[in-house]
């Protein structure tokens, strides 16, 4: 996969965050998809040489693609990257740390994923610019954020079926959907059932897609598990490279 947009990355985490919002406006949020035939989830691990090293940025960066034949989902494809750390670890700016690495294990594929499944959030971030959006504007190619923990917003519980779904809301710095009387709140992502009676996991847009559309092809790359199937695999595959290269 060929590079859509290049920046240096020996950045500070003041000039990161600047970064984030420059890049923000990049960010298409309708459906500008190609006919989806290849599903990818992305991951990854870290190899740290000693427990405080997670915040200082020393270590290496175990990237992760696993491919999928849509909508069959039969894999197609694995590849793997391993990159030395150059980025601390600060909240927000997580895609500092796991993209470079993410970038090379991209650029390892024989087969262009149409669609991209990352972990982590896209727009449902502080600066609206979270890991999903960075690595779709990137590669510009659609993208998808699914992350596991809840970083910014505030929601209502999902029902408790499979595909249920709930807006996730943040106070909006400029204008956004407007939710209740005299609260100007921008409707971020969404907090989806992916099985029944799971805790939800929280999408949000990457890139070159709505939320609409997120939700529906994340719902249908899901196999009866919390997570979904190109994700949860990608982060089993960067488990199984980390502990072969401990061994080593």
């Amino acid at each position: 996969m060929q590079l859509h947009l290049r920046h240096r990355w020996n950045l500070t985490p003041g000039e990161a965050r600047a970064l984030q919002t420059k890049l923000r406006s990049r960010v298409e949020r309708t459906d500008r998809l190609p006919q989806i035939r290849t599903v990818a989830g992305a991951d990854v691990a870290f190899e740290l040489p000693e427990r405080r090293s997670w915040e200082s940025g020393t270590g290496r960066a175990i990237a992760g693609v696993v491919v999928y034949r849509y909508p069959e989902m039969e894999e197609i494809e694995r590849v793997y990257a391993v990159r030395p750390l150059r980025f601390p670890y600060v909240p927000g700016l997580l895609s500092f740390r796991e993209v470079p690495a993410l970038l090379a294990a991209f650029g390892r594929l024989r087969h262009a994923p149409d669609l991209i499944l990352a972990d982590g959030h896209g727009y449902a971030h502080p600066r609206r610019f979270g890991i999903a959006c960075h690595l779709g504007v990137l590669l510009d190619v659609p993208t998808i954020g699914v992350a596991k923990s809840l970083l910014v917003g505030h929601y209502d519980e999902p029902g408790a079926g499979a595909g249920k779904w709930t807006p996730l809301w943040d106070r909006s710095a400029d204008g956004g959907e407007a939710r209740g009387e005299g609260r100007e709140e921008e409707r971020i992502g969404a907090v989806l059932r992916t099985a029944d009676n799971v805790r939800p996991v929280y999408v949000s847009q990457g890139h070159r897609i709505s939320l609409e559309t997120a939700i529906k092809l994340v719902v249908a790359v899901c196999d009866g598990y919390r997570i979904p199937q190109p994700t949860r695999d990608a982060d089993h595959f960067v488990a199984a490279v980390k502990r072969r290269q401990t061994r080593d």
